[in-house]
């Protein structure tokens, strides 16, 4: 049996989605451009919209059908490089008011926003979230299609929070060490190395900057608790 090399679709898609920003927002049916939209993802996936006064959703009442963008990025040396695009389709629909604080303040640890508070003390922003019908990603070479049922049943890769942070650590102290490791593993030049991605079934590295190259690095086996993480990807760095 051949070891698993990647996350499950589902799961790197709601991964992607946990650490993504809305970008825009399209009203179904309306003769309106797609608009910019602030809020966030909540911890069940479900895009978040703060709506200002003046937006065509402040005074939608009947569950409009809606398409918001959502854009995962990765800083490399202060360029934010796309990791991937999800447009995700549903119905936006109220915040309950007894959920509304622990979603902004689930919203505001990625994506800090004082309007979100002034929300939650009756002020003229409301909080929207959007039940999904499906969502469409693009992400590099992959694209596709999950239905809203497979898209909340999954789950984000259980270490991502750890793993977001030893990436940013290698980035950002260590990419001498991995440009090392991958000249070692690849027997070949690796240029403009950086660490792209990070979970429980392996690692990837971003190479070049005009065309880059994605190099993914499976472990041996899927991965399960934090410290084994940060071991495999110590014997990666120190790899000769």
């Amino acid at each position: 049996m051949h070891p698993v090399t990647a996350p499950p679709i589902p799961e790197r898609v709601r991964s992607l989605a946990a650490t993504a920003t809305p970008t825009h927002v399209s009203l179904a049916g309306a003769d309106l451009p797609a608009t910019p939209a602030r809020g966030g993802v909540d911890d069940a996936g479900r895009p978040v919209l703060l709506v200002l006064p003046g937006d065509p959703l402040h005074g939608a009442h009947d569950e409009p059908v809606v398409t918001v963008d959502l854009t995962a990025s990765r800083s490399l040396g202060g360029i934010e490089a796309s990791r991937g695009l999800l447009k995700v389709q549903g119905w936006a629909q109220a915040v309950p008011e007894a959920e509304a604080r622990r979603t902004a303040v689930a919203i505001a640890e990625r994506c800090p926003d004082e309007a979100l508070f002034e929300a939650l003390e009756g002020g003229a922003p409301r909080l929207l979230r959007v039940d999904v019908g499906q969502v469409i990603y693009l992400t590099g070479p992959e694209s596709g299609v999950l239905d809203g049922e497979e898209y909340l049943e999954a789950r984000p890769d259980p270490l991502l929070e750890v793993a977001e942070r030893m990436l940013d650590h290698v980035n950002g102290t260590h990419r001498h060490q991995l440009e090392s490791a991958l000249v070692s593993l690849l027997d070949g030049p690796v240029p403009d190395v950086w660490l792209w991605e990070l979970d429980r079934f392996g690692a990837t590295v971003r190479s070049g900057v005009d065309e880059p190259t994605l190099i993914r690095l499976p472990w041996p086996a899927p991965i399960t608790d934090a410290g084994s993480l940060e071991r495999a990807l110590r014997c990666l760095l120190c790899h000769r």
